[in-house]
């Protein structure tokens, strides 16, 4: 169970599983509605990151990642995929009462993440699942509703930005071992500075979406929270894009891009109230 849980990529798991909740309790859905859909999300990320470290098993191992308890051994293959299916079938029985609404959507979700692992990770495709993914995600908490859904378009495109951004940054620590076992993806084949640029522009058009769209695009309307948020954004994408620019390494501008992807995903949060009317 250890071994299954280290495979799992238990921080981002409980990160989106977290997201989720938030949005829908910033949404008002009811208790026992948002108790499922947190359930629900987090069998779904379970399930995903099993089957990643499943099927990278030879590559982790070929790379030396000895923090991959499947590759070495620890957690037999089939335990893992046994895993990792009946934990995907879980998330959408979990989904089930919620509706077909949220389970279409999270059906989606899972499809995007085992697509992304099965083969779109290797090839010039790979942002497309993250994108489609978490499009969709702010509709989990509207659709997860007594009365279901879909979340508003400024919603979609802020949640679409997030994705980008989560995976043209996610990758930058990994990516020579990455190409020493055949991985070109979206951000392999940009290079880091490129893929570094490209999800500053995200994260900034995701914050400005969440900043103006709940206000209906008046300026005069927007909440102080949005603008101090837009402005921590602003800020950071900025000290990224100047140390990009001076060579600083993948891990430091990882970690810069990704804090700004999370203050998009709390201002997705903060502005929860209005992904329903």
């Amino acid at each position: 169970m250890v071994g299954l849980w280290r495979s799992s990529h238990p921080g981002p798991t409980l990160v989106v599983t977290t997201l989720a909740a938030a949005l829908a309790l910033a949404a008002g859905v009811e208790t026992w509605r948002l108790v499922m859909l947190a359930a629900a999300v987090f069998a779904g990320q379970l399930s995903i990151g099993i089957s990643n470290d499943a099927i990278d098993a030879d590559r982790d191992c070929a790379v030396g990642r000895t923090d991959k308890p499947i590759a070495w051994g620890e957690v037999g293959l089939l335990t893992a995929w046994t895993a990792a299916v009946v934990l995907a079938l879980l998330a959408l029985g979990l989904s089930a009462p919620l509706g077909l609404g949220f389970t279409g959507a999270h059906a989606v979700v899972l499809v995007s993440g085992w697509s992304y692992n099965a083969g779109l990770k290797t090839g010039p495709l790979s942002i497309a699942p993250y994108i489609l993914a978490f499009c969709c995600f702010p509709s989990l908490a509207t659709l997860a509703a007594a009365e279901p859904q879909l979340a508003p378009g400024w919603a979609w495109l802020a949640g679409g930005a997030l994705g980008a951004a989560l995976h043209l940054t996610n990758v930058l620590p990994d990516l020579d071992d990455d190409a020493r076992t055949g991985v070109r993806g979206t951000p392999h084949r940009l290079g880091s500075r490129t893929s570094v640029g490209l999800a500053a522009a995200a994260v900034l058009l995701g914050a400005a979406s969440a900043t103006f769209g709940p206000a209906g695009g008046s300026i005069r309307d927007v909440m102080v929270i949005g603008w101090v948020a837009l402005a921590l954004v602003v800020a950071v994408v900025l000290i990224s894009l100047v140390l990009a620019r001076a060579g600083s390494t993948g891990r430091v501008l990882f970690r810069l891009v990704m804090l700004a992807a999370l203050l998009l995903a709390g201002q997705l949060v903060a502005s929860g109230h209005a992904l329903a009317p």
